[in-house]
């Protein structure tokens, strides 16, 4: 699948990429996640390539850090996977995730069975999490949801 990144995500992810020294699979730009405060607009997500996730986050989380200060953002980052089932369950990190179902009756649906205690992780504040990884499902892996179970 081809993803299509803006001016903005290209200039997050060459930034992202020079300070971190990791590869960026893709940037999200959340300037309109759903949400009109000011914290949902000061965000941004990248999904890093896998085995990379140290590399991005640095020794004390310094990288990371760094990336947020350049851009004046809180920045997400999730770990890229070689099949649905892993993507969606780091994507929905740090909630325990148990078990990953890809169903492909109507649509391709993961249904994701999370420890009771880590289902609110899971959703995240105003829902934001499980739509971060909504999309990114949609975007690398052609899902069309994400259900908790």
């Amino acid at each position: 699948m081809r993803v299509t990144l803006s001016d903005t995500a290209r200039q997050y992810i060459a930034l992202f990429e020079d300070v971190t020294g990791a590869t960026a699979r893709d940037c999200l730009v959340h300037d309109a996640d759903g949400g009109d405060t000011e914290e949902n607009e000061k965000r941004v997500t990248f999904l890093v390539a896998a085995g990379e996730m140290g590399q991005a986050i640095g020794p004390g989380g310094r990288r990371v850090q760094e990336v947020e200060e350049k851009l004046g953002r809180t920045v997400t980052l999730v770990e890229d996977a070689d099949t649905p089932e892993a993507f969606v369950a780091n994507a929905l990190a740090p909630a325990v995730v148990n078990h990953v179902t890809v169903s492909e009756q109507n649509d391709r649906v993961a249904y994701v069975e999370v420890d009771a205690e880590d289902r609110g992780v899971a959703i995240g504040v105003d829902g934001r999490n499980i739509r971060i990884a909504r999309q990114l499902a949609q975007r690398h892996w052609d899902l069309d949801d994400i259900q908790l179970t």
